[in-house]
């Protein structure tokens, strides 16, 4: 490889680099993901999305203004095959503390799944069980996923399509018994950003499909389909995304979450029903410039 080309993918590398931290650090402060003495649980399965995640908080450890603490637990669910020195050899080579919690869900789900039918919800459903136990033995107070925006977005359409909900996945969650607190700092992270990076640091990748079932058809259905938006109609994963955050109750159409009943003739609400005015949407969803992007208050560079 020539000096310029090295150079330029060098570049091209810090870039990204720079673009995932800056991404990282502001979705973290939009929804106040870490405060001050957290001790933060990254779970890490071994994939590129977990391998990013843990990446990207201890560079924000490192620079942040506050203080927190992280630690890494995998849960090795003793699928045929996993090869269970990868992690502790990387995690070697981290500085950081782990713990490797072993538990055969994967017969407990094999004993109840039919052959041939997808094994993921009864899989998921155990794992975080484990995962919320295994927080409060260490004590967490915040347990950080490798979630990213497309998983989002998928998860919008996939509620809409096959769940009749207007829902997608937060970005901070509170668990049901009101135990614990999620959060997904990889939120505003594109999934092709985080595969190139995965790429680029020669991340020891562990495959996920050892358990062999099936990826869930409906997801695998709607991510071909944004994937084909992608390519057809540049911008409009990102307008999607946007739209989520820009929600207006008052024009859906659900009435506990908005009081339809009592609205009154002579209320201007939300701006007001521009619903005869002209259309003012542009022929394409505009695109943001990473180059002009809004600086983060924390330097994440």
């Amino acid at each position: 490889m020539s000096h310029s080309v090295q150079a330029k993918a060098q570049h091209s590398l810090s870039k990204l680099q720079k673009r995932l931290r800056r991404q990282t650090g502001q979705a973290v402060m939009d929804f106040n993901m870490i405060e001050e003495g957290d001790r933060i649980m990254v779970c890490l399965s071994g994939g590129k999305d977990s391998y990013t995640l843990l990446d990207m908080l201890q560079h924000l450890q490192r620079v942040a203004p506050i203080k927190f603490d992280l630690f890494v637990v995998n849960l090795d669910q003793k699928q045929p095959g996993f090869p269970e020195h990868v992690l502790p050899a990387y995690l070697d080579t981290q500085n950081i503390e782990y713990k490797i919690v072993e538990e055969d869900t994967y017969s407990i789900v094999t004993d109840i799944i039919p052959e041939g039918k997808t094994t993921c919800s009864l899989c998921s459903r155990l794992r975080r069980g484990i995962l919320y136990r295994t927080a409060n033995e260490m004590g967490a107070t915040k347990i950080a996923l490798g979630h990213h925006r497309d998983d989002m977005i998928e998860t919008l359409f996939l509620n809409m399509f096959y769940g009749g909900k207007l829902k997608s996945m937060p970005a901070k969650l509170m668990s049901d018994n009101g135990e614990h607190m999620v959060i997904r700092p990889l939120a505003y992270c594109k999934e092709t950003d985080i595969e190139q990076y995965a790429i680029s640091q020669a991340y020891p990748i562990i495959p996920c499909n050892l358990c062999g079932s099936q990826e869930n058809l409906q997801r695998k259905h709607t991510k071909a389909m944004l994937a084909q938006w992608d390519i057809e109609h540049p911008g409009r994963i990102e307008s999607i995304f946007t739209a989520m955050q820009n929600v207006v109750p008052s024009h859906l159409a659900d009435n506990e979450l908005f009081d339809f009943t009592n609205l009154k003739t002579g209320e201007v609400i939300d701006g007001g029903d521009i619903t005869l005015d002209k259309p003012d949407i542009p022929k394409q969803p505009v695109l943001n410039d990473d180059e002009t992007a809004d600086v983060v208050t924390i330097n994440l560079s």
